[in-house]
């Protein structure tokens, strides 16, 4: 399994509409189509944690095909997310500039 870890950042203010705004989603297929198993949004101190659980380590490419597609329901989330959601670093240019990478892994066997 692979958890994809995007950091930007959030006022408080916005969890519950950025809730709302992932729940409306999840409701549709578009979890499905993408693979995602799990999804968890967590807030801290003005940072934004979006974790999203994919079945293997092709989660991020499935990631870099919504893009390619250009499917309306992540084009509209992530029109909504912008203004509320801003990068963590302004420098960022591509989304995968605002995924964490990890250090270090375990695993009960």
């Amino acid at each position: 399994m692979l958890s994809a870890i995007v950091v930007n950042r959030m006022e408080p203010r916005y969890a519950d509409r950025v809730a709302g705004l992932f729940a409306d989603l999840d409701a549709t297929d578009f979890p499905a189509r993408m693979g995602t198993r799990r999804r968890e949004l967590f807030a801290f101190d003005g940072v934004y944690l979006h974790i999203q659980d994919f079945p293997d380590s092709d989660g991020l490419a499935v990631i870099d095909e919504a893009w390619r597609d250009a499917d309306p329901r992540f084009v509209k989330i992530c029109a909504d997310l912008t203004p509320i959601v801003p990068p963590y670093d302004d420098t960022c240019v591509a989304h995968e500039d605002h995924i964490a990478v990890r250090s270090y892994a375990w695993e009960q066997s």
